[in-house]
């Protein structure tokens, strides 16, 4: 898989009135007409599966009956989107839980507005040569990450909730490369790797991955994608936020009634990538877009944020905010802050 180009967001003469996706736990709200809003979100890699929902918001013109005109850019690399928002060079961004954690430790000014994937798709990945079935099996093993401070955190929690003394594992830095450090031997394990894409890459290539999922393996819940923005976008155009996260919405619940839509607009603004590969990660992942029962679409869990980064505290991994206060918000969902 290698970057390609980005796609821009369907054009739109005149906003029309719509309504925001309605559900458990949402409620109806009417969007004024208007001219377009202009707004740039980034991506937090190259156009794929995980970003489903946004092309279908795209394709099925919810940007432009929202009165928006959205341009999705690509990123230089995984660590722009936080600093391209914090400096205001664009508008939304996806990035992780994790990240928008750290930016706020460093006094950077990001807001974490929406869940887009509201769980771990970071996980621990092997193939059957490994002998790897529980977190226990990885004594003495080789475990490859792609060198983040907090997924070494990752692994010396697991392996000390299974009991396993963390000196008797080797971590290796791999970089990105996690399945070519499984299929040459290179490692035993890897954490890093999603379940979600590289684990259904897998599958599908009948290599049959063994997964071990981080919620399951003693990591607090964390939201692995959100919807970031600035704090002065947060508190001057909240507006226009409202209005992205409920086109997102209606274009997610499109996608949940008819996936194979939302996939054709995705392969369209990215040609290369595999048809068969993105129409299954999108079903295994479909469940993860959506909010939990009776909550809004792009809820974020309260309890979760702040247990998480309790979590990140008592591994060094942030020294200077005491709390998740102020790294998210619930305010800008459907039928939320009102």
């Amino acid at each position: 898989m290698r970057p390609t180009r980005t796609a821009t967001a369907l054009l739109a003469t005149l906003a029309l009135a719509a309504a925001a996706a309605t559900g458990c736990g949402e409620k109806e709200e009417t969007l004024e007409p208007g001219q377009p809003r202009e707004v740039s979100l980034m991506l937090d890699y190259f156009p794929n599966a995980d970003h489903a929902g946004f092309y279908a918001a795209e394709a099925n013109g919810d940007f432009a009956a929202a009165g928006l005109d959205v341009t999705i850019r690509q990123p230089p690399d995984p660590a722009a989107p936080i600093k391209q928002v914090a400096a205001g060079r664009v508008d939304l961004a996806i990035s992780y839980e994790p990240e928008v954690l750290r930016a706020r430790d460093q006094g950077l000014p990001v807001v974490a507005v929406g869940a887009v994937v509201r769980k771990p798709l970071t996980s621990i990945m092997s193939l059957p040569k490994a002998g790897v079935r529980t977190p226990a099996d990885l004594a003495g093993k080789t475990v490859g990450t792609a060198g983040i401070d907090y997924q070494s955190a990752f692994l010396r929690t697991i392996l000390i909730d299974a009991g396993v003394d963390p000196d008797t594992v080797t971590e290796r830095n791999v970089g990105f490369n996690f399945t070519p450090a499984m299929l040459t031997g290179r490692v035993d394990a890897t954490l890093g790797a999603f379940w979600n894409y590289e684990g259904t890459q897998l599958r599908l290539d009948g290599r049959k991955p063994r997964i071990v999922r981080l919620e399951e393996a003693g990591v607090p819940n964390y939201d692995e994608l959100v919807l970031v923005a600035n704090q002065e976008t947060v508190e001057e155009d909240g507006e226009m936020v409202r209005a992205f996260v409920a086109a997102l919405g209606r274009g997610t619940r499109a996608l949940q009634r008819d996936p194979a839509a939302g996939v054709d607009a995705l392969l369209e603004a990215n040609p290369d990538l595999d048809p068969r590969l993105q129409r299954e990660v999108v079903r295994v992942t479909l469940p993860l877009f959506l909010p939990p029962e009776g909550r809004p679409f792009g809820w974020q869990d309260p309890t979760e944020w702040q247990e998480f980064t309790a979590w990140m505290r008592e591994n060094e991994i942030l020294t200077e905010i005491p709390d998740a206060g102020g790294a998210f918000t619930n305010e800008f969902l459907p039928g939320q802050g009102l």
